[in-house]
């Protein structure tokens, strides 16, 4: 079967969409388009999924990357929240333990702090509960003492005492990425750059189908479909406009700046949630050799096309630093890079940014457009189960067919063949020695195994076929060719920040290598030199984003 996610495919994948008839078509290719598509192809239906920019590209992008119970939430006694994404993280986990890492987080308590004592003990029982937290991965309450001899770095001043407790990293990117290849494998018809114009009625005024235009030619296709799913995050009321059927219920965007420091400038030991001056709370969180801090959480009104962090972000997450790490004397000039992405929460009259319900909200139109909204990234599938289920509902009335229920629960993703963490420390061992064996860093195992999970080894054997001496660029080489044939790259950005994570967190070998890739990108897809020239702009373009603030 012709691999439709491999880019060198996309004009016989463009030929289906134009020439096919969908049960469900899914505008937006984030994680939440995603979701919502395996989970559909599952049940049985016949999915396409269009997504103006590249996948992950917008909020499944820019998020803090944990899959986390939102223990904040119970003090706003979002309850239901707390105990779904809870019990959420342990089955995402299951699903790909490779991508969703067990983390523990250090809380530390300080005088006058959001959390006394009490209340965090309290809170993070509750916490393990509603989570249904496994004993091994339960809060532990630790004195001073304890607290700083896992933290030396912190005030100790103003330190209480702590808890610790557990999250799950991820990447956000590559999760999206890897439940929309499994949901390829099974049939669903997903492709990029694509983006809406219109959409198409019936005598009835329902929606029939979409128009949309392929934004790497410009050329112009109509798709059809039974049913359509507006999963298109920050631009979600954009896509009802189109619809006419924008009303008083409307979103209200966030903007959440990231920020990313050497790790020998911001050595510390563990992830930690901490206080900052202004009564927020954010996470310092270490990841091979960087640490990056987030998030703000501010109301954001510019160009949901343009979003960028603000030199006035980088100042307020600096000196949150340095208001509970005292010794870590940074400067704006030590941040090597950035993201910023929007939240899509729902507008609630009188409450601020911070305060906005994190909970997800479907929409329907009388055209039968179906949105959803909010909602968090731990949240993904079942917020993609519950719009599913009422897309099937809607079938069955209207057909005599019966959809079955969600079976994402068991459905295991993309380089994800692995019974718990402990499989996943063992496969990176083995892939820590093979590396030394082609002299690269010890570093690459970690970064290699928690992105690609067993696809690695695919990737060692492309690195072998790789005509270079330098083995750090044959490996870059050989994750790009295994980009472009499998995860649909295709821009050098699509590969150094959604793919790769490069740009975020290793953004020197962007440097390094960003030519090569250029000119590797080139002669695989037979680009012109004007293309190729504005593929390097695009992509100085991105890191110049990262890099400089307003």
């Amino acid at each position: 079967m012709m691999n439709l996610f491999n880019a060198h495919n996309r004009p016989q994948l463009i030929e289906r969409l134009s020439n096919e008839q969908y049960d469900l078509l899914i505008i937006g290719g984030g994680v939440t388009g995603a979701g919502i598509a395996l989970d559909a192809i599952a049940r049985g239906l016949k999915v396409a999924l269009l997504e103006k920019n590249d996948f992950a590209s917008g909020t499944s992008s820019k998020s803090t990357k944990l899959i986390h119970g939102g223990l904040r939430y119970l003090k706003q006694f979002e309850i239901a929240l707390v105990r779904e994404v809870g019990k959420e993280r342990a089955v995402v986990h299951q699903l790909a333990p490779h991508l969703v890492q067990s983390e523990k987080m250090l809380l530390p308590l300080i005088k006058g702090g959001t959390y006394g004592k009490i209340l965090t003990s309290f809170g993070l029982m509750i916490y393990d509960v509603l989570a249904g937290v496994e004993k091994v991965d339960q809060r532990k309450m630790l004195s001073k003492e304890e607290t700083m001899s896992r933290e030396e770095l912190l005030d100790e001043a103003k330190i209480e005492g702590g808890g610790l407790y557990a999250e799950y990293r991820t990447d956000d990117a590559r999760l999206t990425i890897e439940i929309m290849k499994t949901a390829v494998a099974r049939g669903a018809h997903m492709i990029n750059y694509a983006e809406v114009t219109d959409f198409v009625y019936d005598n009835n005024q329902k929606i029939s189908g979409i128009s949309w235009v392929d934004n790497l030619t410009e050329k112009e296709y109509l798709t059809k479909a039974k049913y359509v799913i507006s999963a298109a995050g920050p631009w979600v009321d954009k896509i009802r406009e189109k619809n006419h059927s924008l009303n008083e219920k409307h979103l209200h965007l966030t903007k959440g700046v990231h920020i990313v420091i050497p790790h020998e400038k911001f050595p510390v030991s563990q992830s930690v949630y901490f206080d900052v001056p202004d009564g927020r709370m954010i996470f310092a969180i270490p990841r091979g050799r960087v640490t990056y801090v987030g998030t703000t959480d501010t109301d954001f009104f510019g160009d949901i096309d343009d979003v960028r962090t603000d030199l006035q972000d980088v100042i307020y997450l600096l000196d949150g630093i340095k208001h509970i790490f005292p010794e870590i004397r940074l400067t704006v000039s030590d941040v090597e890079s950035s993201w910023a992405g929007l939240r899509p929460l729902i507008e609630e009259e009188g409450k601020s940014a911070s305060e906005l319900s994190r909970k997800d909200e479907i929409f329907e139109s009388d055209t039968g457009l179906l949105s959803i909204a909010g909602g968090k990234l731990t949240g993904y599938r079942k917020m993609a189960e519950r719009i599913v289920d009422k897309l099937a509902r809607k079938i069955e009335d209207h057909e005599e067919v019966d959809i079955p229920g969600s079976k994402t629960e068991n459905i295991v993703l993309g380089g994800g063949v692995f019974k718990n963490g402990k499989e996943v420390e063992l496969y990176t061992a083995e892939i820590l020695g093979r590396l030394s064996e082609l002299e690269l860093d010890d570093y690459y195992a970690a970064y290699l195994v928690s992105n690609y999970g067993r696809q690695t080894d695919e990737i060692l054997r492309e690195l072998k076929n790789q005509p270079h001496d330098n083995n750090e660029l044959a490996l870059i080489l050989a994750e790009l060719d295994f980009t472009i044939k499998n995860e649909s790259v295709q821009t050098a950005v699509d590969f150094f920040e959604r793919r790769t994570g490069r740009l975020f967190f290793h953004i020197q070998s962007v440097d390094e290598f960003k030519e090569a890739v250029l000119k590797a990108m080139q002669e695989r897809f037979a680009w012109s030199d004007t293309r190729l020239e504005n593929e390097r702009l695009y992509l100085n373009s991105e890191l110049d984003r990262a890099r400089n603030f307003n």
